[in-house]
């Protein structure tokens, strides 16, 4: 297999994905929306750690530079994917708390 086919196989997985997630997603009601988000959010903890790992991996093995900063960019975006993640889940959560009155 060559270069090539293998990363016209990679997009097209990519593609795939971006298809069936997209329709899976606005399937979803809106009631179930933030617990459906608190678990992609524990999904993409998981996905952070493994790229923490690959990170050490490149660091130990000497990728080079373009590899190293692809992979710190990963980490980075996967970083603000999780927090981000969770400070809109928090303010959905928000959204269901019933308001204290002033006489309470």
């Amino acid at each position: 297999m060559t270069d090539v086919d293998h990363l016209l196989g990679l997009l097209t997985v990519l593609v795939l994905a971006v298809f069936v997630g997209f329709e899976v997603v606005s399937k979803v009601p809106t009631t179930l929306h933030t617990p459906l988000m608190s678990a992609t959010n524990a999904i993409h903890g998981i996905v952070l750690v493994g790229a923490i790992v690959v990170v050490a991996d490149v660091f130990l093995k000497g990728g080079g530079a373009t590899l190293t900063v692809l992979a710190i960019l990963a980490v980075t975006f996967g970083a603000i994917n999780v927090f981000g993640g969770f400070a809109v889940t928090e303010r959905m959560l928000q959204m269901f708390r019933r308001k204290e009155g002033p006489g309470k």
